[in-house]
């Protein structure tokens, strides 16, 4: 399988041959196990001891002649605080159990259940990672993660471009995305900001953002921009590439293909 190299003018200049993992069958299945490991949650739980921390007296009594008893009263059973008493009369409130006001809660979050534990071999975590690139080479794979790019013609995969990019400024990083990918694609590679409807945006997590457009660049290469996402080909996993479904937008560098090909052999 052959792929050309655009220069910094968004030019082909020449052909390459890629490496094998760029016609790997694609295993959804292995990518999908493998992102379910990769999944992480920040525990929460409430304080320990949380709503337990008032002296409540113990069950109320009912019966006959015997101090604090309520007898006659029709006072439910549950703990009590004393907020204050006057003789035998006691001006109590509930505590402690689940539900009563300022109690504990009955079934709070636990943190043990938060923390994934699912592992995967190396072998199939090797392969899932081929399967991931090659469905960035893949256009039915690409449609069907960008609904908008559906009815839409597109140019060939995987979008290699040569090593000098890395030096590129952001305003000709961009023009030259926009030349290689065209008008419509170049809209899905940006990365949008949006606020989130509902009362997610209570809850710390006030904003969306879409992935956009991934560069994968060479081991030593580095490149500065914050327009697009990048990642060095050392770095590059599963949950870069496939996150909610295989088939992201990628740009590599030559240098990339070439580590990948050391990487993945």
């Amino acid at each position: 399988m052959k792929a050309n190299i655009f220069n910094i003018k968004g030019e082909k200049t020449k052909q390459i041959e890629l490496p094998g993992f760029f016609s790997e069958v694609i295993r959804e299945d292995l990518i999908s196990k493998i992102i379910e490991t990769k999944k992480t949650k920040q525990p929460y739980a409430p304080e320990f001891g949380a709503g337990n921390k008032s002296s409540a007296s113990g069950g109320i009594v009912h019966k006959r002649h015997v101090w604090k008893s309520q007898y006659g009263r029709g006072m439910s059973r549950i703990p009590r605080k004393t907020m204050s008493r006057s003789g035998t009369q006691f001006r109590w409130i509930g505590t402690n159990v689940p539900n009563t006001r300022g109690g504990r809660r009955a079934h709070p979050p636990k943190v043990i259940s938060m923390i994934n534990t699912k592992k995967i071999n190396k072998k199939e975590e090797k392969l899932g990672l081929k399967s991931a690139i090659s469905a960035t080479a893949n256009k039915k794979f690409i449609q069907r993660k960008y609904s908008s790019l559906k009815d839409e013609k597109l140019g060939e995969f995987p979008l290699i471009v040569e090593d000098r990019i890395i030096s590129l400024k952001t305003k000709e990083l961009i023009s030259l995305v926009k030349k290689i990918l065209g008008e419509k694609v170049f809209e899905v590679a940006l990365r949008k900001k949006s606020i989130r409807s509902g009362k997610g945006k209570m809850r710390g997590r006030k904003y969306k953002e879409s992935a956009g457009l991934l560069l994968v660049i060479g081991n030593n290469e580095k490149i500065k921009t914050s327009i697009f996402e990048s990642v060095n080909a050392n770095k590059l996993g599963v949950m870069h590439l496939a996150e909610g479904n295989p088939g992201r937008l990628i740009i590599y560098t030559e240098k990339a293909i070439k580590d990948l090909g050391e990487k993945l052999k």
